[in-house]
């Protein structure tokens, strides 16, 4: 080990603003609004409150698969939320998720809005409503669940610890990078024994299963997140390599990518999405090209 402890925990924690680093401006101890702000209402039955962070992109795919199906009481309007600018902090937002973290949905196709907060809550919810991308035989409906709440309880050892550690922290911590990318690594290790004697996930069927796991784990084997892929190795799980391209070559999950995306190229950002046309005329580069 290459790290030099000279940190010794108080009796009682106290926050200290000036240790959070590159989130130092979100992250606090408490919950709760900061900021008296309503949510904008558009006209469709689902409205979506959104960034497209690996969590947020779960749930545009899974609308516009929906949609793709011909389920047109998918249509929803997505909002951005800028949680860099302290968005989900609005009196509005917190109405909706407690937690303050995206994504965020209201259904208000019923004579009262329901809430939906946590993605693995509203893919459940949506693939629930509509009757698509989740099994209905037992055991294969067992299987999905129990992948989808897999990917719930994995992630945050890939994005809050490895991707914080290796690509966030003001500090590179040896022992804090290693221990995550032990356990992303195990974790790639163990998707990729279940994908090699299956087409898909939970088995041989495109589930809800697939798309909360493909943008954290397909995205991490891809490149897309933290940057990691020639440190962690991935070129040697051939069997999620072969199933996030295959995911990834679908036109509803492309379309679902570009939803709420405010980085990378211009032509792959749909701040805000409102109708199917948007995703030919309101895409940021043309947005630009018009000003």
């Amino acid at each position: 080990m290459t790290d030099t402890p000279d940190y010794v925990p108080p009796k009682v924690w106290t926050w200290n603003t000036a240790s959070g680093g590159r989130f130092a401006n979100i992250n606090r101890p408490v919950s709760g609004p900061t900021q008296d702000k309503e949510l904008p209402v558009g006209r469709h039955p689902l409205q979506l409150y959104s960034l497209a962070t690996p969590n947020g992109v779960k749930v545009t795919v899974l609308l516009e698969e929906l949609l793709g199906l011909g389920h047109q009481g998918a249509e929803y309007d997505a909002w951005l939320i800028r949680i860099g600018d302290g968005d989900q902090f609005g009196s509005g937002f917190v109405a909706v998720n407690p937690n303050s973290k995206i994504p965020a949905l209201v259904d208000r196709s019923g004579p009262q809005p329901i809430r939906v907060f946590e993605s693995g809550a509203i893919l459940l919810y949506l693939a629930e409503k509509f009757g698509a991308f989740l099994p209905v035989e037992a055991s294969a409906r067992a299987e999905c669940l129990s992948w989808l709440f897999w990917q719930m309880g994995s992630a945050p050892y890939l994005g809050g610890g490895f991707g914080h550690f290796y690509a966030y922290a003001p500090t590179k911590i040896e022992y804090a990078i290693d221990r995550y990318a032990m356990e992303t690594k195990r974790q790639l290790d163990v998707l990729d024994k279940q994908l090699a004697a299956h087409e898909y996930v939970s088995g041989n069927e495109y589930t809800i299963a697939d798309m909360a796991i493909w943008p954290w784990y397909g995205g991490l084997v891809k490149g897309w997140l933290y940057e990691a892929a020639e440190f962690l190795s991935v070129q040697d799980y051939k069997h999620v390599q072969r199933w996030a391209d295959a995911i990834g070559e679908r036109p509803a999950v492309q379309r679902g990518r570009m939803v709420n995306r405010t980085f990378g190229e211009l032509s792959s950002q749909l701040h805000e999405r409102h109708d199917a046309t948007d995703f030919e005329i309101r895409t940021q580069d043309k947005l630009t090209d018009d000003k």
